[in-house]
């Protein structure tokens, strides 16, 4: 599915929703290594962005985004709407992330 088609909005302009498929999701556990925990304790000592951190959450919003459109995929959907993330924090240095929306079949209006 292209990703231009999903979207957190309810619809996509200039096209028309046609079928429903329901609900498909992403979710996706992922932690730091020893080593970028090591690096984002000391970087706290001084403050300022822990890029650890940054990329540690972008490489599992990513696997959550991809994931869910597999999901719409497998469905038969060509589009995704009302898309969310919801993250949550399972354990030290482990979080969760689910990306979820809606399935769809859009056609041209």
């Amino acid at each position: 599915m292209d990703q231009r088609m999903a979207t957190t909005a309810f619809e996509l302009p200039g096209y028309r929703i046609v079928r429903n498929l329901g609900v498909v999701r992403g979710v996706t556990v992922r932690s730091r290594g020893l080593g970028g925990q090591l690096a984002a304790s000391l970087r706290t000592i001084v403050g300022g962005k822990i890029h650890e951190y940054v990329e540690l959450c972008e490489q599992t919003r990513s696997e959550g985004f991809d994931l869910m459109m597999e999901h719409a995929d497998q469905l038969g959907a060509n589009a995704i709407i009302g898309i969310r993330y919801d993250a949550t924090e399972l354990a030290e240095n482990m979080t969760e992330v689910l990306a979820y929306g809606t399935a769809v079949v859009v056609e041209p209006a």
